[in-house]
C-alpha cells in the first residue's frame, strides 16, 4: 500500500520520518562556512511536509550564493521538537500548536530567544476505513465520551456511541503524546490538555496511522487534514455533526471558520540567534514565507490571507521575539480573531 507524504508534483512516496538534504554550492567553501550553514529542523509531523518541500525548492535557487546548505529535518512531534529547540539544538521548530508555558520557561531559561511565525491552516480531521458505510458525520460530544480517560475499557462499541451504529468493536488510532495534534484535540474536544485514554494505537508518523486506519474496518482515527487530501483513496472522511449541520473539513471551511474549532494553524518557530549568525538561515526564512502559500498548498494545506503573510514577513524582520498565543492553544480563534492578534503583537 502506497502513502504519500507530499502533494501534489512534489511527492514523496513511504514512511520516511526524516530526510538529510545536502547541497554544495561551490568546490572552495571553507570548513568554517559549512559549519555556518547547516539547519536543524524538527518538531511537527503536520509541519513537515511543508518545510521538506521549502527546502527542496530553495536548494536550486539563487538565494545561496556560495556555501553548502546542510539541512537535517525529523518530525519527532511538536512537544519533543520543543524540547530540542529549548535546548538550543535545532534552528527552526516546527509546530501544529502554539508555544505553551513549560516549553517557554524551558526556552527562557537556556536563554534561547524565538520568533513565532504562523505558516498556514490546517484541521484535525476525523477518517473511518473505506468499508465502514454507517458512520458519516459524529458529534464533539460524541468525540469526547470516545477519547475521554473514563472511557477507556468501557467504551469499545460503535453501539456505544451512537444507538443507530452496529454492535461492533471500535478500534482508535492517534498521535502520541508527543505530538501538537494530540494536544490541540485534547484541548478542543476533551477540554482538558493531555487526557485522554490510553487503550489505543498512538504513532508519531500520521503515514503509519493512514496505513493502520486503511487496514483495519473497525477503525476510527484523527491526524492533520495535509494527510488526509493526500491519502483520501485510502481513508473516509467524517463531518463533525452540530445540530442539524454537518460540515466537513475543506479549504473552504478551514480558511472561514467553518470547522471550529478543530482548525488551527500552523507555525515555525525561528532561534533568533541563529537566524542572527546563519545568513543561510535567514535566506531560507525570507525563501520559506515569500513562497508559503504555495508550499503549504501543495502539501495539502490551506494558505493564509496574504495579510497574514505580510505580519509574518514583518515579525521576521523586526526580530519580534515571543507569542500571542500566552502558552495555551486557544482553540476556537477565528481568522479575524487571529489575524487581529498578529496585528496587535
Amino acid at each position: 500500500m502506497a502513502i504519500t507524504t507530499n502533494y501534489k508534483k512534489r511527492v514523496i512516496t513511504g514512511l520516511s520520518i526524516g530526510a538529510l538534504i545536502t547541497v554544495t554550492l561551490s568546490s572552495c567553501t571553507s570548513v568554517d562556512s559549512i559549519a555556518t550553514s547547516k539547519v536543524e529542523i524538527d518538531g511537527s509531523s503536520t509541519v513537515y511536509p511543508i518545510s521538506r518541500n521549502v527546502i527542496e525548492e530553495f536548494q536550486g535557487t539563487q538565494a545561496i550564493k556560495d556555501g553548502v546548505l546542510v539541512a537535517n529535518v525529523e518530525l519527532s512531534g511538536t512537544r519533543a521538537g520543543f524540547e530540542k529547540f529549548c535546548g538550543g539544538e535545532t534552528d527552526i521548530n516546527n509546530a501544529s500548536r502554539p508555544i505553551q508555558l513549560d516549553e517557554m520557561e524551558a526556552c527562557d531559561q537556556s536563554g534561547v530567544r524565538y520568533i513565532e511565525l504562523i505558516i498556514g491552516l490546517d484541521a484535525i480531521t476525523i477518517v473511518v476505513n473505506p468499508k465502514n458505510n454507517f458512520a458519516k458525520d459524529i458529534t464533539l460530544e460524541e468525540l469526547k465520551k470516545l477519547w475521554e480517560p473514563q472511557a477507556e475499557g468501557k467504551i469499545t462499541h460503535w453501539n456505544q456511541i451512537r444507538e443507530s451504529w452496529p454492535n461492533q468493536p471500535i478500534n482508535l488510532y492517534g498521535p502520541g503524546k508527543d505530538s501538537g495534534t494530540f494536544d490541540y484535540f485534547t484541548e478542543a474536544v476533551i477540554k482538558q490538555k493531555g487526557a485522554v485514554r490510553s487503550d489505543y494505537t498512538a504513532n508519531k508518523n500520521p503515514n503509519v496511522l493512514v496505513q493502520k486506519i486503511a487496514e483495519d474496518s473497525n477503525a476510527l482515527g484523527y491526524f492533520g487534514y495535509g494527510y488526509y487530501k493526500i491519502n483520501n483513496n485510502l481513508v473516509n472522511l467524517l463531518a463533525i455533526k452540530n445540530g442539524d449541520e454537518s460540515v466537513l473539513p475543506s479549504r473552504y471551511n478551514i480558511k472561514w471558520d467553518q470547522y471550529r474549532p478543530l482548525s488551527r494553524p500552523l507555525f515555525i518557530y525561528v532561534n533568533i540567534k541563529a537566524s542572527q549568525d546563519k545568513p543561510f538561515l535567514r535566506e531560507f526564512i525570507h525563501f520559506y514565507l515569500e513562497n508559503a502559500p504555495e508550499f503549504v498548498s501543495d502539501s495539502g494545506y490551506v494558505p493564509l490571507p496574504k495579510e497574514g503573510y505580510k505580519l509574518s514577513k514583518q515579525h521576521f524582520e523586526t526580530g519580534k521575539a515571543g507569542t500571542v498565543f500566552e502558552g495555551t492553544s486557544q482553540v476556537n480563534l477565528t481568522m479575524d480573531q487571529l489575524l487581529k492578534k498578529e496585528a496587535a503583537f
